[in-house]
């Protein structure tokens, strides 16, 4: 169940991202909503909180090769993702994004594959 609701909000907080850099890139008023400037923390923190507990249950340290290797990847995740949403151009926009999906993109393999160099 853990592991299930954990997956769940991987995907709903990338989701989430994609339709905010949608909006960002077209300087839409809707990302200027009280919600949707706290619900990605909610989600956010929830995924990391069950991660942490997923961690603690399968007996994981974070310093393992592959879980430290999901931890770079969700530091790179929150850079770009913030060079998404608060760069002063577009095309800075777009290399944040891009970025950041591919930083995702690396986070999931690594996690389906736990290698920390997945093929």
């Amino acid at each position: 169940m853990l592991k299930a609701l954990h997956i769940a909000l991987a995907y709903l907080t990338v989701a989430g991202f994609i339709l905010r850099a949608f909006w960002a890139l077209s300087d839409s008023p809707l990302r200027q909503q009280k919600w949707v400037k706290i619900a990605p923390h909610v989600v956010d923190t929830l995924l990391l909180a069950m991660g942490v507990a997923l961690a603690v249950q399968l007996s994981i340290s974070p310093f393992a090769g592959w879980l430290a290797a999901k931890l770079v990847g969700l530091l790179a995740y929150i850079g770009f993702g913030v060079l998404t949403m608060r760069a002063p151009s577009r095309a800075l926009q777009a290399v944040g994004l891009l970025g950041a999906l591919a930083s995702v993109g690396y986070i999931f393999a690594v996690a389906f594959t736990r290698q920390i160099w997945p093929l």
